[in-house]
């Protein structure tokens, strides 16, 4: 790096380091700073430790489970390390005593949240913790604004399986790279209800069905679910879906005197022998795929009763009472059958009192063994491979299952890229991506750090367009939907220069000012008084993240379908400039007339394929990876980000 190693020694020495996480990555940071020469580090971290860790957190022992793990970890690195002034804090990083003046005490800040942000990995909708991941997304941008407001660098980090990365973030006077909002986030994988119904052709598909259709129907609210309104007749509708049964809304239901072990047959024909003979009659579906086989319940498990019997006093697994003890082996479909009875007659005899309330949980043995069974048998159906529970509970709690040694890469990556920070060496900074398939013979691909994105509303403060029905739209659903979810906006206070103003739950709330907050949530946004409508310029400031930004309110009737799931368009694609001009602009967008070449220089929108594109011409030479590319290689260059899952770094839960 053109400085002598005592130059690295006594920078390293005298730096002041902050720590997010002390789990998987952060253990193996905290060991790397330790051994590397850091004297001042601080680490922040709000979980305990679980048996679970202790296979890759190798700071911990089985006597420490249940404890903090920020505090254990620093006591073990101090046995090694007895000199060094690393402090714990067992704490949410969210927490008031952690704002921006906290942060201006440190010279770097690492963070290890556990998924890559750029990395194109299959994400899936609709399965995982999706308020806990909510949460855990909302800490990570906040520590990404508070850096970016006290102008400390932030070297972000992640792992998911044999994938990694480390990016350097830096908003200086002597470097600016982009920040993490400053490309948008690839939406997330989603599957049409009518495959994963009708003609499932992949595991997942399967997996889905089990435990987003079948589970709940069973054990869960009875509601009408996606499974009742597509289970078949012999009748083929119009759009070649057959129409539903008669009784599909209450077949699922136990009838009056019937026993677990009859209802668990009467389910397992329904779905997996009737049903499939139904889909059979659908030629339409069949002329390029292979025709499902159906299941006889009698031919596979011939011995129902005795089955179910058989380790009647086991309740939290039923494949645990059959026997079927080894989580990596792959079930026959005659031992799936089993399990699938099995596991219906337990949850019915034991745990009765949560039928109707039952949430699928990947730590709940019960549940995975029927899920596992189900989807084992729907893939049978279907001849799709079949795979263990171990498998499938890592498909139905989107488990990226942590391996310690891309953690330890991944630490070492960022102590590498803290140095070349402290050491004001910024023509060396690296975005490096752990590859599982080598590129260029190489597990390890760098990419120069990318400049910031002048249209960022985080870093580069230009203002955000919302396309929005505001007179359908309330201003609950605005701030929970758009602030909130999209924008990481934790505590929003909320004006214009109109006289409009909102503060969410103050302190210093009176008891008649908390019932207006009530009424005006409930409003929609055009008979606010004052109003947001068409033209508005909204304010944002949020002041447990320093963060502010400008929104431009452009109504728009309804926006529905697959193109604009979430009912609005929100683009920052408006550049800064005076009130008249951000008026004018959002007339033009509702209609009124403007030059064509004017209009190009305000708002430009960018396809992934482009954004990939413009990308490439800046680091050349470097071929950009798509959405269709494997998901085991690194990216060389630019992504468009996917959504960040920051639980922890530990085991990756993908939404």
């Amino acid at each position: 790096m053109g400085v002598s190693k005592k130059e690295v020694a006594a920078t390293v020495k005298d730096a002041k380091v902050l720590a997010i996480g002390a789990g998987g990555i952060g253990c193996e940071l905290l060991k790397t700073l330790a051994v590397t020469g850091f004297q001042n580090v601080e680490v922040i971290d709000l979980d305990t430790i679980d048996i679970s860790n202790l296979n890759r957190q190798f700071l911990f022992r089985k006597k420490h489970v249940g404890m903090p793990k920020s505090t254990v970890a620093v006591e073990t690195v101090k046995k090694f390390r007895p000199d060094i002034n690393m402090i714990a804090h067992y704490g949410n990083v969210k927490d008031s005593d952690f704002g921006v003046d906290y942060f201006r005490n440190f010279d770097v800040v690492c963070t290890t949240h556990g998924l890559p942000s750029r990395f194109q990995l299959p994400l899936r909708r609709g399965l995982g913790s999706k308020k806990a991941l909510r949460v855990a997304e909302k800490n990570a941008s906040s520590v990404r604004r508070l850096c970016l407001a006290a102008e400390v660098p932030l070297i972000e980090s992640g792992t998911a399986g044999y994938l990694g990365q480390v990016t350097p973030h830096l908003h200086t006077e002597e470097k600016k790279t982009e920040c993490f909002e400053c490309q948008p986030k690839a939406p997330p994988k989603t599957f049409p209800i009518c495959t994963i119904r009708n003609h499932p052709d992949r595991p997942i598909h399967c997996v889905v069905w089990a435990k987003e259709m079948l589970f709940p129907r069973l054990f869960g609210k009875a509601d009408v679910t996606d499974l009742d309104e597509a289970e078949a007749a012999a009748e083929e509708g119009e759009d070649g879906e057959l129409k539903p049964l008669a009784d599909d809304i209450s077949f699922f239901a136990r009838r009056e005197d019937e026993s677990s072990v009859a209802y668990a047959e009467r389910v397992f024909t329904r779905v997996f022998d009737t049903d499939i003979g139904r889909l059979l009659t659908m030629d339409a579906l069949w002329k390029t795929r292979a025709r499902p086989l159906p299941h006889s319940l009698a031919a596979l498990v011939p011995d129902t009763i005795t089955k179910c019997e058989a380790g009647a006093s086991t309740g939290t697994s039923a494949a645990a009472a059959l026997g079927l003890h080894d989580t990596h082996k792959v079930w026959s479909v005659a031992e799936s059958a089993a399990v699938f009875v099995r596991a219906i007659v337990t949850f019915l005899e034991t745990r009765g009192e949560e039928v109707g309330e039952a949430v699928f949980d990947k730590d709940d043995k019960l549940a995975v063994d029927f899920v596992t069974a189900a989807a084992n048998l729907r893939a049978a159906n279907f001849h799709i491979k079949e795979h263990s529970w171990f498998d499938i509970k890592g498909m139905a709690g989107n488990i990226v299952h942590a391996i310690a040694t891309t953690n330890a890469i991944i630490s070492g990556l960022i102590v590498l890229e803290a140095i070349k920070v402290l050491m004001k060496q910024y023509d060396a900074l690296r975005e490096t991506y752990c590859t599982r398939v080598p590129s260029n013979k190489k597990l390890l691909v760098p990419v120069e750090a990318s400049t910031p994105n002048p249209r960022c509303y985080v870093c580069s403060k230009t203002r955000l367009c919302l396309d929005i029905d505001t007179k359908k739209t309330t201003l609950g659903t605005f701030i929970d939907k758009v602030l909130k979810r999209r924008m990481g906006v934790n505590s929003p206070m909320l004006s214009t220069d109109t006289g409009f103003f909102f503060e969410e739950d103050g302190e210093d709330m009176t008891k008649r000012e908390r019932e207006l907050l009530e009424e005006n949530l409930a409003r929609p946004l055009s008979e606010l008084k004052p109003p947001l409508a068409g033209g508005s310029i909204l304010e944002v400031e949020d002041m447990t993240q320093c963060f502010n930004c400008v929104l431009l309110i452009r109504h728009t009737d309804a926006l529905e379908g697959k193109e604009n799931p979430d009912g609005f368009i929100l683009q920052g694609e408006v550049p800064m400039g005076t009130a008249e001009d951000s008026l004018a602009a959002v007339a033009t967008a509702d209609g009124g007339e403007k030059d064509d070449a004017e209009s190009d220089g305000d708002v430009m929108e960018i396809t992934e394929a482009e954004a990939q594109e413009l990308t490439e011409r800046k680091t050349p030479g470097k071929r950009r990876r798509g959405a269709e590319d494997s998901p085991d290689e690194a990216p060389t260059g630019k992504q468009v980000k996917t959504e960040e899952v920051v639980d922890d770094d530990d085991d990756v839960i993908i939404l």
